[in-house]
């Protein structure tokens, strides 16, 4: 063997040694994801598009979940296990944004990097970054639709709003002000819902994002005032219960739902006459930026940077309807379907 070959050869051996040595590295990257729930479409899809990531990256992954969306002890619980776990980063979709804080912080001072997914914790700087669709202008874009599929009606319509929970977390208010700035009312403190005294407002109830609290909240709001034509929902699921509840008193077809999510349940409701109009987000692509980011932060210190102008990073928002207005940008159902939750 001449010396030319030996050279190669000794090359090409410390290339293969390296790229050992750097998968060896991302198959020590631990990441966490934190969902509000393991039975939600929109967290499933999310914990999908982590998965997905973070087997691309040679990294292991450790999902949790809370029982129910606002159950907080167990979301505190899985941050304390990601940190005796020694986990590199954690994608958080918090039940309680103020409450969370502290655990986050404990999660931080670790030299973990914590991740905000869909739902800003309060204050949004509480975490590294936050990857999440523009929840305001997704709120806003149904609003829009809404009063414009009204026109004169706008004025005197009887609004109800289907939310999240009693805790108000900041997805639930953005959605909600979003929605009353698009459809002409004065929010007055956008940090909060409830302090508004536009007459058209019927009440708030909470659904606790699912079917059931849908339905429920729908018959009590109902009970306060049986000529609601306009309901606004946190989410599909909640709205798929809002239909049911009106369904059974004869009134499903003279009252206007609209959401938020744009998952292939809802759209699919959006195509079926269930859901007037939908903000469609994207949870896949958000938790799969997450681990790119937490791969990353591992690999060389870099944080995640906003989007400019605003202070997360916005993974995007499209209306979906097929009753367009022209006053608002839209795609049909049949489009939302092919991109729903990609």
């Amino acid at each position: 063997m001449n010396r030319t070959t030996i050279c190669c050869a000794s090359a090409l051996a410390a290339l293969v040694a390296l790229s050992q040595a750097a998968a060896a590295q991302d198959e020590d990257i631990l990441a966490c994801i934190v969902t509000k729930t393991d039975t939600n479409p929109f967290f499933v899809k999310m914990r999908e598009g982590a998965s997905q990531a973070a087997e691309e990256l040679g990294m292991t992954l450790n999902s949790y979940a809370g029982t129910v969306d606002g159950d907080h002890e167990s979301q505190v619980d899985a941050i304390e296990t990601c940190i005796a776990s020694g986990a590199a980063g954690i994608l958080l979709t918090a039940s309680d944004t103020s409450a969370i804080v502290s655990s986050v912080q404990q999660a931080r001072d670790a030299g973990i990097l914590v991740i905000a997914l869909d739902t800003p914790l309060d204050p949004v700087d509480a975490a590294d970054a936050t990857f999440a669709t523009d929840n305001f202008l997704a709120g806003e874009l149904i609003g829009e639709w809404a009063a414009a599929t009204m026109g004169d009606g706008a004025a005197d319509a009887h609004i109800a709003f289907l939310d999240l929970n009693v805790s108000q977390p900041t997805v639930g208010v953005l959605r909600d002000q979003g929605f009353m700035q698009g459809f002409g009312i004065d929010i007055g403190d956008p940090n909060r819902y409830g302090d508004e005294d536009d007459p058209r407002i019927v009440g708030h109830d909470v659904t606790q994002g699912n079917e059931e609290g849908g339905r429920t909240a729908m018959e009590n709001l109902l009970t306060q005032d049986p000529m609601i034509d306009v309901v606004y929902t946190i989410n599909e699921p909640a709205a798929a219960g809002a239909y049911e509840a009106l369904r059974a008193i004869g009134r499903e077809n003279d009252v206007l739902i609209v959401s938020v999510d744009g998952g292939c349940p809802g759209v699919q409701n959006v195509a079926d006459g269930v859901i007037g109009a939908t903000s469609q987000q994207y949870p896949l692509d958000m938790a799969r930026l997450g681990i790119e980011a937490i791969h990353q932060y591992a690999t060389d210190g870099t944080l995640p940077q906003p989007t400019e102008g605003k202070d997360f990073t916005d993974t995007g928002v499209q209306l979906v309807t097929d009753a367009p207005v022209d006053a608002v940008e839209s795609i049909s159902a049949e489009e939302g379907q092919d991109l729903c939750w990609g």
